[in-house]
């Protein structure tokens, strides 16, 4: 020991820690080398993403023997990441990094009615933010390998493929490879982006959000094709970091997400966070100019059509599941027309040893939370004598736009679908956050709504907001609403004052009444 610390006192900090990276390293392949003797596990999770990893780390801690297999295929312009998928690393935790850079441009201009002295001009660095971004993200990556280390789960960094359906290829990333047999087998390979295969030049020019996050040229003049929740927190960011952002939207926002709240997302998007959108319109072909921007052609409804240029040419347009290069085919797993696994029931497939959690189960839910939820539970039903099972009903979520738009349950369509409108309720506000008062910034969008039933005590069925901290305040009604809260019972509550939440408890004006639902005051 007394010969390590003078080895490394002789030794750089940055080479202390390269030494110390490495001697981890050569311990985690000792235990992979010895684990692989037998290469037989009770749980074998393909895909390292949130779920995957939630449910090995929980079949591991009871004392069961799993394996991971994860390969990250690179984007089509090569953008390739580490453990963690989707979520850590193009998407939740960069994604929330990148809005909150944004949040801090808009609270540099709101600083100046508070008094603080802030120069007219104040610039942004791309490769500065991309970097620390990145930072972390890596560290999480390094962070989930010791994790798998400390939990004793074999890690295969590789491609796995069934051979039949307990027999699993994995080709590693030196062209090693190894098979492995699982009594269980959990499939969390999760989506991957999807490009317009008809719009010619949109997969040789485009970029997804697969690389947006580690860009390494600032983006620029940008179009965001797409209305989907990554379209628009990906435009809101960019806009919101001084780069001119335009949408293109085919028909809705938000498609599945209550209309009325996209429509106010949108609108704060447009009038308010400056950025531009183009209705109704697809694209029709990218082409690359001399200077090499990007010329796109675009087609309206009426079938006019124009052109204009820009630097970047985001695609958002759906994702497909990763489930066509699995081996699927030497297995009697059912899939869906789009890819995704068939439940027979509890994320179980056809086959009754295979499971899927995450993105690419069908009737799923894609949030990152309900992955996770959903690989502990089985993993406990697997080898923890439980039952208990996830319910996808009433799941919390929230889109990262400019101005924040949180949900739980049903939307206002969805309950007049199931319930009929005659037999619901909705108790509806306007509001004006404290904080922006001062910064006089536009409230317009800022809005409440419960859907609740109409009779009895008033079950709340759906709760919406749109605002700042939308997120942070739907997280405590998400657990009420869950637990079937009442709008009588919401109603009886106190607020917390000066808060955005407590407007929420203070919800008292019914849109069948037609009273005005803005709010005046205290």
């Amino acid at each position: 020991m007394a010969s390590y610390r003078v080895f490394c006192r002789n030794m750089k900090t940055s080479d202390v820690l390269s030494y110390i990276v490495k001697q981890n390293l050569r311990r985690c392949r000792r235990f992979s080398s010895h684990t692989d003797e037998r290469q037989n596990y009770d749980l074998v999770v393909i895909g390292g993403g949130s779920g995957g990893l939630a449910c090995a780390k929980e079949a591991a801690s009871l004392a069961k023997r799993v394996a991971v297999v994860d390969f990250v295929e690179p984007s089509p312009r090569g953008t390739t990441w580490g453990l963690g998928g989707t979520c850590v690393n193009v998407g939740c935790i960069p994604k929330k990094l990148m809005h909150q850079a944004s949040l801090l441009g808009e609270a540099i201009k709101d600083s100046r009615h508070y008094g603080w002295q802030v120069p007219d001009e104040v610039n942004h660095s791309w490769q500065t933010l991309v970097q620390s971004v990145q930072n972390h993200v890596r560290s999480l990556n390094w962070g989930h390998r010791v994790q798998l280390n400390e939990k004793k789960v074999t890690y295969y960094n590789g491609w796995g493929k069934f051979l039949d359906e307990h027999r699993i290829k994995t080709t590693l990333k030196n062209g090693d490879e190894k098979i492995i047999h699982a009594a269980n087998v959990v499939l969390a390979t999760g989506m991957r982006p999807k490009y317009p295969q008809e719009v010619p030049g949109a997969l040789e020019y485009g970029i997804s959000s697969d690389d947006i996050f580690s860009l390494q040229k600032p983006p620029g003049k940008t179009l965001v094709i797409g209305g989907s929740y990554v379209a628009l927190e990906t435009a809101g960011f960019l806009q919101g970091l001084g780069f001119p952002t335009t949408v293109m939207v085919r028909s809705i926002c938000l498609r599945g997400f209550d209309q009325q709240m996209s429509q106010l997302v949108t609108d704060h998007m447009s009038n308010n966070a400056g950025v531009k959108f183009q209705w109704k319109t697809t694209p029709v072909s990218v082409e690359k100019t001399k200077n090499g921007s990007f010329s796109v052609r675009w087609r309206d409804e009426e079938g006019k059509e124009d052109v204009d240029h820009y630097d970047t040419v985001l695609f958002a347009v759906g994702r497909i599941p990763q489930t066509s290069n699995l081996g699927l085919e030497n297995t009697s797993v059912k899939l869906k027309s789009d890819g995704k696994i068939l439940q027979s029931q509890h994320e179980q497939s056809s086959v009754p040893h295979i499971y899927a959690i995450g993105d690419i189960l069908d009737g799923g839910i894609e949030l990152t939370p309900v992955a996770i939820k959903a690989g502990k539970l089985l993993a406990h039903r697997l080898f923890g004598n439980s039952n208990k099972v996830l319910d996808y009903s009433k799941v919390p979520t929230t889109v990262f736009t400019p101005l924040e738009f949180s949900s739980v349950g049903f939307s206002e369509e969805d309950a007049i679908e199931r319930h009929g409108e005659e037999n619901i309720e909705v108790y509806h506000a306007f509001y004006k956050p404290l904080e922006f008062t001062v910064a006089e910034r536009p409230s317009d969008q800022c809005y409440i709504k419960a859907v609740c039933e109409r009779t009895g005590s008033q079950k709340i069925l759906g709760l919406h907001i749109t605002g700042p901290n939308a997120g942070e305040i739907m997280q405590g009604f998400a657990v009420a609403v869950g637990f079937g809260i009442s709008y009588e019972e919401l109603s009886a509550s106190l607020g917390i004052h000066p808060t955005s939440a407590e407007e929420v408890v203070k919800l008292h004006i019914t849109k069948r009444s037609g009273e005005d639902p803005t709010v005046t005051g205290c």
